[in-house]
């Protein structure tokens, strides 16, 4: 039998790929997917990738992670060959061919809608932890938050939409662009706003963030579009050891991080040119540190700890946190910078870098009814995923930015990885 140059090209490249993914499962059970981003950024625009020793080196897309590896099931079920996860290839819960509105869930309906739900003759089906859900993140996405008009085609979502279908908000229900918040099984565990009784961790694929939802919103209970996930469990549960000499090793990942931060504030690039700096001196023993990518630092975050709580960070307590006074006054903890760049729709598309809130998510409410909270508060908790411009003048937002005022610091702290021995 023969085959054509095409299909074997394409045979040996899934060949490659699964090898890959094999020898990295190998190394790990449960490696992080790459963020995907292939392209590098300056303060405000794409650039050349830039040469070891100079500005805005060491940036997500100049290290390839492990490569995400889906497998289209066609059955309407999507194999992920890293994490060991099954999908629901589709949000669209009613099966009219279209994903609304109407296809949202509550929290409660959601959870319980998982104990009916069958699909390629599997009955198995659950709704994913908040990082389950964020390990099919896609940082190619750009945001488009702040565009006006409600032409789509030239958008790109923050999921490979080759083989998952995906859906901006329902403009015609009278909803925003970027309302396509995806429900995961995660709640927050610290202390919220009366009125949002409680948050549900959510990822949103159209503007690349991780926030905390209030289950109410406006007095109703608040919707989310939904994805089912079944098969292998674990993915996102840490397995930490501290190693005595500085540094803290994740066998689930295969990471190891260094136990304490950087015990200051900077910018991006400095926060970037700062894990060279400490690979120059041999830092802890090693000169291959990095600044994590997005999802290798959302990884880390512990979902069952809170400032409110446990008087901590959302972070394992083997590890040691700097301490900082947050918007409001009250003793807190940073935001951590990532490696990777928040690309958005503006004349300054690269202005944005992504960081970890394992502190508070500070935010000042702006909406009229949170009139009572025109202050500031935990808006998004411990464990949120948002963006802060790269470089600038924190004090030129004094009431944050966007809806839910967003606290605005610019300078955050960091945190080094590695890939362990």
């Amino acid at each position: 039998m023969k085959f054509s140059s095409k299909f074997m090209s394409a045979l040996t490249s899934v060949s490659l790929q699964l090898i890959c993914t094999s020898i990295a499962l190998a190394a790990a059970p449960y490696p992080v997917p790459d963020t995907m981003q292939n392209v590098c950024f300056d303060d405000t625009k794409i650039i050349p990738c830039p040469a070891e020793g100079a500005a805005n080196f060491g940036q997500d897309a100049q290290r390839n992670g492990v490569q995400p590896s889906y497998i289209d099931n066609g059955d309407g079920t999507v194999t992920d060959n890293v994490t060991g996860l099954m999908w629901a290839k589709t949000p669209d819960l009613n099966g009219d061919g279209q994903i609304k509105a109407v296809d949202k869930r509550t929290y409660k309906a959601a959870l319980d809608g998982a104990k009916d739900f069958s699909l390629a003759g599997h009955k198995d089906w659950r709704l994913p932890t908040i990082k389950e859900m964020y390990s099919l993140m896609d940082f190619r996405g750009i945001d488009p938050s702040g565009v006006t008009d409600n032409d789509t085609s030239k958008l790109t979502p923050f999921i490979d939409r080759k083989y998952f279908d995906f859906a901006w908000g329902d403009t015609d229900a009278g909803e925003r662009l970027i309302d396509s918040q995806m429900a995961s099984s995660t709640l927050f565990v610290g202390e919220t706003p009366p009125r949002d009784k409680g948050y549900l961790f959510g990822v949103n694929f159209a503007d690349g963030r991780i926030k905390g939802y209030g289950l109410k919103l406006g007095g109703k209970d608040k919707t989310f579009f939904v994805m089912y996930a079944r098969g292998k469990e674990g993915y996102g549960v840490n397995d930490l050891k501290d190693n005595g000499d500085g540094t803290i090793t994740d066998a689930s990942t295969g990471l190891m991080w260094s136990k304490t931060d950087s015990g200051k504030a900077m910018d991006w690039k400095t926060a970037l040119a700062w894990a060279q700096e400490q690979n120059k001196v041999n830092y802890l023993g090693h000169s291959d540190w990095r600044l994590p990518n997005i999802k290798e630092l959302q990884n880390l975050i512990d979902y069952t700890r809170s400032p409110s709580t446990t008087s901590s960070p959302a972070l394992s307590p083997l590890f040691e946190s700097s301490k900082i006074k947050n918007e409001a006054g009250v003793d807190d903890y940073p935001f951590i910078w990532s490696s990777t760049t928040h690309q958005n729709m503006s004349d300054t598309p690269g202005n944005a870098g992504a960081y970890v809130s394992f502190g508070r998510a500070m935010g000042k409410y702006r909406w009229n009814w949170y009139s009572v909270f025109k202050s500031w508060y935990d808006v998004h908790g411990a464990g949120a995923q948002r963006s802060d411009p790269k470089s600038g003048d924190a004090s030129k937002f004094p009431d944050g930015n966007g809806p839910q005022g967003d606290a605005i610091r610019i300078l955050n702290y960091a945190r080094l990885v590695r890939d362990a021995d």
